[in-house]
């Protein structure tokens, strides 16, 4: 049985992309502005929402661990993140962010405008509606 797509689907997919595309472009920019990588700016993010243990930091990016160890290790050499011993499994090692670390990645997220602006277009009712049924795809409950 072949499956087809129909045109409607085709281009919801085709607009998803196209933002995909343009938000991870001026990520890339937003975090360059602060002598980060993406891939930096990212884990840093992910880092100001509190100490993460660094395989479960792996897992949200999708790489091998011994890549947050380089990106950790990086972010370490220029204050921004530090390592710690999880205290309620002393053979868990945490990477948290340093206060620098917090001020940056909330810096970056003010940097960046793609989204916000064309969501401020929007009326709160039709962002709600946007929100829960961009959750509803992801298997989220709203």
């Amino acid at each position: 049985m072949t499956s087809r797509i129909d045109p409607l689907t085709l281009e919801v997919v085709e607009l998803i992309g196209t933002i995909v595309a343009r938000y991870h472009e001026e990520y890339e920019e937003a975090a360059a502005k602060h002598s980060l990588t993406g891939a930096q700016a990212r884990v840093l993010g992910l880092l100001s929402g509190g100490p993460t243990p660094m395989r479960r930091l792996a897992q949200q990016l999708k790489c091998e661990p011994s890549n947050v160890t380089g990106i950790v290790d990086r972010l370490e050499s220029r204050g921004f993140a530090e390592r710690r011993l999880d205290p309620a499994d002393r053979r868990v090692k945490l990477a948290a962010a340093t206060d620098a670390g917090r001020e940056t990645a909330e810096r970056l997220r003010g940097s960046l405008d793609f989204a916000r602006e064309p969501l401020a277009e929007l009326s709160d009712e039709e962002r709600t509606v946007l929100r829960d049924l961009l959750k509803r795809m992801l298997g989220v409950t709203p």
